[in-house]
């Protein structure tokens, strides 16, 4: 047989400090379309439509852009149409 332990994985186990990782809260950001000031979703208002859109023209997914799952619907809905209508481009050339 061989001279290694059987377990190899835990030779010098004892001898490691065990590293603890501190957890932190991020706090998540609220939804810029909901709220007393809130904007207003409008497939003519390119301006804030292009917020929410990368520069490739693909959509921003709402956990980076943290919009609610209800206004990112609407949100996609409203880029469509301002797609179909060529208020904005399909692809960013």
């Amino acid at each position: 047989m061989s001279d290694r332990p059987e377990n190899s994985n835990d030779r010098n186990q004892e001898q490691r400090p065990l590293m603890v990782k501190r957890q932190f809260f991020r706090r998540r950001k609220s939804c810029p379309f909901t709220g007393p000031k809130a904007m207003v979703i409008d497939y003519k208002d390119i301006r804030t439509l292009s917020k929410f859109v990368s520069e490739r023209g693909k959509m921003t997914p709402s956990r980076i852009s943290s919009v609610s799952a209800k206004k990112q619907r609407a949100l996609a809905t409203a880029v469509k149409r301002a797609r179909y209508l060529a208020l904005m481009p399909y692809v960013n050339t």
